[in-house]
């Protein structure tokens, strides 16, 4: 039509398929052998049979490979000494979800955030970090699912996948959840709407007949898709929590009136719970501790949190130049972190 811009895409270039990077960047069989005992001791806290307690905790963003891996050997070495109580799930967020779309996007955009984006090197930059990630810890990590497509180039790593509130309503979101086979957290969307995310979660238990990744696919569904609450915004801007007591009992009345597998809440207590006050996420994980000791359902239900931690407290800017230091949200520093953790445990066997 005349006077309308045409729309159009410059195609920069073809990324490769997963099989290629899987050769260029393999894993060994002691990595496969640690990822499957990790992936059955996450499933097991998910699914009941076991007490333990999730901590899905590291840094806003993975954006340096180096501080990364230098964050996750400190909480190596604190996962050894809690191990009877507290299952750790490091934080490597390699794809970061923007409200705008503009900002720093993660690793897979720009493996190094003075530069500008390419994807096809950002791909080889998370696949190695996350091998990394493993080979020097043993623990296996979350990631957030920013494109769909792209999980198919971590799914021998990683061990979780959440799903982001801006994303949790998308519908090729939900269904390539419906193919994983380890867990997947599917967050509330901003508006806190329940039902928005609990349809997610079904959606993601369910089988599918979709495309993916340009093939025709039929998957048998996820049972261990469940609940992450992060708070919302109402619309005003103004953050609303839904950790406490009573939004815990709500949620569980929910899940119970529908016919889910595995009921589980994991709660992010930074975001709109912390009305991002970073230096709150212990407070907020205390109560968190306190509502399921003090009321068994509640206890039954919210198998673990989510906290954004670093090696140093706060943010900077991109080119910031502190080491550990996020250049997205806020973090808890180090020191704060090993506290609250230990302190977790201690409260828990109260």
């Amino acid at each position: 039509m005349k006077g309308l811009k045409k729309m159009s895409y410059k195609f920069l270039r073809e990324l490769p398929p997963p099989n290629i990077l899987f050769q260029e960047i393999p894993v060994s069989e002691e990595i496969k052998k640690v990822k499957a005992a990790r992936d059955k001791e996450i499933q097991d806290v998910l699914t009941g049979k076991s007490g333990k307690f999730i901590l899905i905790i590291g840094p806003c963003s993975a954006d340096n490979e180096d501080s990364v891996l230098s964050y996750i050997e400190k909480l190596a070495k604190v996962q050894e000494e809690v191990k009877d109580d507290i299952v750790i799930i490091p934080r490597v967020y390699t794809n970061k979800p923007r409200t705008t779309g503009e900002g720093y996007k993660g690793m897979l955009h720009q493996p190094d955030p003075n530069k500008v984006a390419n994807m096809y090197e950002g791909i080889k930059a998370i696949r190695k970090l996350h091998l990394r990630t493993i080979e020097s810890s043993h623990l296996s990590c979350a990631d957030e699912m920013l494109y769909p497509e792209n999980y198919a180039y971590l799914d021998d790593l990683l061990s979780y996948v959440a799903v982001g509130a801006r994303s949790v309503e998308n519908q090729q979101h939900r269904l390539t959840v419906s193919g994983f086979n380890v867990p997947a957290g599917m967050k509330n969307p901003t508006s806190g709407d329940l039902s928005v995310m609990l349809n997610s979660i079904k959606a993601g238990q369910i089988g599918h007949h979709f495309i993916y990744r340009g093939w025709e696919v039929e998957t048998e569904g996820n049972p261990l898709t469940h609940a992450i609450l992060r708070g919302a915004v109402n619309q005003y801007g103004r953050s609303i929590p839904n950790y406490h007591y009573e939004d815990l009992m709500r949620l569980i009345e929910e899940y119970e009136s529908r016919n889910l597998d595995n009921p589980a809440i994991i709660i992010d207590v930074n975001h709109a719970n912390s009305d991002k006050q970073f230096n709150q996420q212990p407070r907020i994980a205390s109560e968190i501790i306190h509502n399921r000791r003090k009321e068994p359902i509640i206890g039954k239900y919210v198998k673990g949190l989510m906290i954004e931690s670093y090696l140093e407290e706060g943010s900077q800017a991109v080119n910031g130049g502190i080491f550990g230091k996020s250049i997205t949200d806020p973090c808890l520093g180090w020191p704060a972190t090993e506290r609250l953790i230990y302190h977790l445990v201690e409260k828990m066997n109260q």
